[in-house]
């Protein structure tokens, strides 16, 4: 398909979208989207989400006990928490810290706190991923990141920062979607839903090459795959997951 076809197919979603633009011009929609529309509608898809993932995580998350300190404590710090879905992964006993730009998941993130006994929750940070100034160097043994990559502003920030803070042979999580194969019609799509979704959904990124991060990252270990979870009505299917090693 012809860069042509892509603006005009990407200027008639945006006639769709028209009222969240003017929105957005007028400087109401973001701090609307951030207090009332987005931790709303991630709410609401979590449970679907999570059926989709469930199994992804739990192979995902499997080995997190080997990165315990030598004490044998597990200090965890999970960038973008939103409402704790990850929490019913973490092997018990572990210690959580959780970091969120947006400080409006709190009140779901307590309920799923009550939900998970077996984790000790240390406390909520506002803080962008790139900019964990709050969190000391060296003072974590694992950094959690799923699903927030996407919406970062600078992903090498973020993946420096969390270098910074993990302790030597420390491991960083992650699982994100990604841009699909530049000849699919999956990009295709992408390429069109990109500037609507992004203005939607916080930041959401759908074409970002998160892979090729991670591998130019000064981590001296990776383990990444490529792995497909098709979420309804969406232009998101292709994902990496997999942790790194400080």
């Amino acid at each position: 398909m012809t860069e042509t076809t892509i603006l005009f197919l990407r200027a008639c979603l945006a006639l769709l979208a028209m009222p969240i633009y003017l929105l957005s011009f007028l400087g109401i929609w973001k701090p609307f989207s951030r207090k009332v529309f987005f931790p709303f509608f991630l709410e609401k898809l979590s449970g679907i989400h999570e059926k989709k993932t469930k199994k992804h995580k739990q192979e995902l998350f499997h080995n997190l006990s080997d990165f315990s300190s030598p004490s044998g404590e597990l200090k965890l710090l999970e960038i973008g928490t939103g409402y704790g879905t990850n929490f019913q992964f973490y092997p018990p006993g572990c210690k959580v810290t959780c970091t969120d730009i947006n400080p409006n998941f709190q009140q779901g993130l307590l309920r799923s706190i009550s939900k998970n006994q077996h984790i000790h929750y240390e406390g909520f940070l506002v803080a962008a991923g790139e900019d964990l100034y709050q969190v000391p160097s060296g003072s974590v043994d694992a950094v959690i990141c799923t699903f927030v990559l996407c919406s970062v502003q600078n992903v090498n920030g973020t993946l420096k920062e969390a270098l910074r803070v993990l302790r030597p042979g420390g491991a960083f999580y992650f699982l994100e979607h990604v841009a699909a194969d530049h000849a699919s019609w999956k990009y295709f799509w992408q390429q069109i839903f990109y500037p609507t979704w992004k203005l939607v959904f916080d930041g959401c990124c759908l074409t970002r090459e998160i892979w090729k991060n991670l591998e130019q990252a000064k981590f001296s270990e990776l383990s990444l795959n490529h792995i497909s979870i098709a979420l309804p009505w969406t232009p998101i299917q292709p994902h990496v997951m997999g942790y790194a090693v400080k």
